[in-house]
């Protein structure tokens, strides 16, 4: 894949896409932005894809919009509204991606690149990770899905409050709030991050994605039909070879392929 602001590699079964404008603190031009939606959309593609990670280069994951391109963007309301929607599928694709997405982030992540880590499902971060809704500094709203993800993970008055203040928030407080999942060391959190997504690489992709599809819908669903989508994917489960394999497994007592794993281990 030619790729000019990020790097991709797929090995063993997890696929990592790299931010990787150093120079400009990883900021989000338009160009870095139609690479995103080629990689999403490849991985999304992918059935062999079992976890992707979202890492960075240079100390920074990423510093959100380049301000500096926007001197030259098309000027009026429609203009603006249109370059929004453009990222409306790649963003709708990455939240609603049916396999686990980990966010290694060290540095800054401000502003759009706040709510790229938000995209994820599992956020590490390092001691020097900070995250911050710059939007209001500059006289704009959150994007890329934040005022939607942000209150889901750290409710609504919160998320008033981090938008409202544009104010940085520092690893320890972004694992209080459940934004961060882990802290790590600077120096381990590519090796902890793949550590991660290798643990998933043997579960039913079946069940992930379902769940997580369900999962991700569940703050706008009726308990109702989030019955209805639970007997639905059931259903489907039930009737894969993974599934099946797993019960002779757990009959004949042999080790099951995903035995699970524990939150620190």
């Amino acid at each position: 894949m030619d790729l000019s602001t990020l790097r991709f590699a797929i090995e063993d079964g997890i696929a990592t896409m790299t931010f990787a404008r150093p120079e400009k603190r990883n900021a989000l031009d338009l160009t870095m932005r139609r690479e995103i939606a080629r990689i999403v959309e490849r991985v999304d593609h992918d059935p062999e894809i079992r976890a992707l990670v979202l890492m960075s280069s240079g100390g920074s994951f990423c510093a959100g919009g380049d301000i500096a391109g926007q001197r030259t963007r098309e000027p009026g309301t429609d203009a603006a509204r249109r370059r929004m929607r453009d990222n409306w599928d790649w963003v709708q694709a990455l939240v609603s991606l049916d396999r686990p997405v980990i966010a290694a982030v060290d540095g800054p992540a401000a502003g759009a690149g706040f709510n790229m880590a938000l995209a994820a499902d599992f956020v590490l971060a390092t001691p020097r990770a900070s995250f911050c809704q710059s939007f209001a500094k500059i006289g704009l709203v959150p994007d890329l899905g934040g005022l939607h993800l942000l209150p889901r993970i750290v409710g609504l008055q919160r998320a008033k409050e981090i938008v409202f203040s544009a104010r940085t928030i520092g690893a320890q407080e972004a694992l209080e709030l459940g934004i961060a999942y882990r802290i790590v060391p600077v120096e381990a959190l590519e090796r902890e991050a793949h550590a991660l997504a290798r643990r998933f690489v043997d579960a039913s992709p079946a069940a992930l994605g379902l769940a997580k599809g369900i999962l991700n819908g569940s703050f706008s669903t009726d308990l109702h039909t989030s019955l209805e989508l639970e007997a639905a994917a059931q259903a489907v489960c039930f009737e894969t070879p993974y599934h099946r394999d797993a019960i002779e497994r757990f009959l004949s007592k042999t080790p099951l392929r995903f035995p699970g794993f524990d939150r620190e281990a």
